[in-house]
């Protein structure tokens, strides 16, 4: 924006002009709403303050919450490893069904090119 001092007098004219009329607008608007609308201006947001007592018994329970998670527990008998579950293991002849399942699927395959 441009300085008073750089604008010239017709300018200065015009802008006086449109602070009159702006103002003979927020009357009017002030008339209808029965309100003054410069009256009203729109608050600045404002942080919410918490009182001391109230920080003092947050900080009170954040402490016994440390305290408690810090207390020594009672040592219990340690804990023996869980026994993993003995691993399945395919019999032989299982293996043998999915070797001959797979050479057919693949006979099956090169058939079909060959043809």
């Amino acid at each position: 924006m441009s300085s008073l001092s750089s604008l010239t007098s017709a300018q200065l004219n015009k802008a006086a002009s449109i602070k009159e009329k702006i103002a003979k607008l927020e009357k009017q608007l002030a008339a209808i709403f029965g309100t003054s609308a410069a009256a009203a201006p729109a608050k600045p947001a404002t942080k919410r303050k918490m009182s001391a007592s109230a920080r003092a018994k947050i900080a009170a329970a954040q402490k016994a919450r440390w305290a408690k998670a810090k207390t020594v527990k009672p040592a219990a008998k340690p804990a023996k490893p869980a026994a993993k579950p003995a691993k399945k293991k395919i019999s032989a002849e299982g293996i043998a069904r999915i070797k001959a399942a797979q050479k057919a699927r693949w006979a099956k395959i090169k058939a079909k090119k060959k043809a």
